[in-house]
């Protein structure tokens, strides 16, 4: 949605910005009698953080079982607090986010399937360990059991950057980058069909192309990368 980022308090005329708070109360008297005062800009982001240190602790003391739902509660509020437009400025996708996608597919199986070898175990903990600060795991370290957990949460990810960068487009209309996107969509609709059961490479792949496509928008590379990646 478009809005006004920078904020004006009526009660003591302080003012800041909308796209750091994530409020229109005024962070110095907290009153809520603020208004805008400079032009609308598109902007989907909001300030969000991702703590996963109870979900850590109870993984440690084997009681993680007894709080999926907690755990799933916010990833989900994470990654519908987080988007890819700030102040009008197309933002990455970031590891994070992507990270905390792959988890909450992960924590999701592991509530079904209750029964983890170790290795989807100590899979389980790198990501609780490395999620919140954009740590992922390798592609050659995904585990076989959850594999298909990576692939539909990237698609999903990827999909959420999607519409974001598709209304970033618009305003700033380039219809190569859009055909390209076009495409990766496509591949994620194929993705989420298959419900992730791609290779964690393909997955990555998928990953790189749409980032290419925000280097490409911000002048950093071509689209020629992301145009290989997908005929690959």
């Amino acid at each position: 949605m478009k809005i006004r980022g920078q904020r004006e308090c009526q009660s003591c005329g302080h003012r800041w910005s909308y796209y750091e708070t994530g409020s229109v109360a005024c962070p110095s008297c907290e009153s809520l009698r603020s208004v805008g005062v400079d032009e609308r800009s598109l902007h989907t982001d909001a300030p969000a953080t991702l703590d996963l240190t109870p979900y850590r602790a109870a993984a440690a003391d084997g009681t993680l079982a007894d709080h999926v739902e907690d755990c799933k509660r916010d990833l989900r509020e994470y990654r519908r607090q987080r988007g890819f437009v700030d102040g009008g400025d197309l933002l990455p996708l970031d590891d994070t986010v992507l990270a905390a996608a792959e988890l909450l597919q992960v924590i999701d199986m592991f509530d079904r399937e209750r029964d983890p070898t170790e290795a989807d175990e100590r899979y389980l903990l790198a990501l609780l360990d490395g999620a919140a600060d954009g740590e992922r795991p390798p592609a050659d370290v995904v585990s076989d059991a959850w594999a298909s957990a990576r692939g539909l949460g990237y698609a999903n990810a990827i999909e959420d950057y999607h519409h974001d960068a598709t209304d970033w487009l618009d305003e700033h209309p380039d219809a190569e980058a859009r055909q390209v996107l076009g495409t990766i969509r496509e591949r994620v609709k194929r993705v989420q069909a298959l419900q992730g059961d791609v290779s964690p490479a393909e997955a990555e792949e998928l990953v790189e192309a749409t980032r290419d496509v925000w280097r490409y928008l911000s002048e950093e590379g071509s689209l020629s990368a992301a145009r290989e990646r997908l005929r690959e």
